[in-house]
């Protein structure tokens, strides 16, 4: 797939960013996990569960956000502040919110090929 330029990405609505990052962090996350362990599937499961809701990616999200370009923080807070079609279910507001912005900064960076980008802010 062909990268979009950063130009087209921040155009998007930051709701189709996160749709974007949900997808692209569970499968990184799920990566990660059978690389480094061997563990079973329902293991496995659990782990990746944990770190892919709205209270792992909150937790996540404090120890990059002073990481985060200027770019990256104005992704972050379009996010944040986007009106949501949906509630979480699991999560207060605040931590929901928080891993809106999060899934945005993850699928702009996916959607413009920046893949080692991901993996310094989140994987490192």
């Amino acid at each position: 797939m062909q990268p979009l330029p950063p130009e087209r990405a921040k155009q998007m609505n930051p709701v189709v960013l996160a749709f974007v990052g949900d997808a692209a962090y569970t499968l990184l996350v799920r990566e990660r996990l059978a690389r480094e362990s061997s563990s079973k599937t329902g293991e496995l499961n659990r782990r990746a569960s944990a770190l892919v809701s709205a209270h792992g990616q909150s937790g996540a999200l404090e120890h990059i956000l002073p990481l985060l370009t200027e770019e990256e923080e104005d992704i972050y807070r379009r996010g944040r502040n986007a009106h949501k079609p949906t509630k979480s279910k699991n999560a207060d507001v605040g931590e929901y919110v928080r891993s809106t912005g999060f899934e945005a900064v993850i699928g702009y960076l996916y959607l413009t090929g920046d893949l080692a980008r991901i993996e310094e802010l989140f994987f490192s």
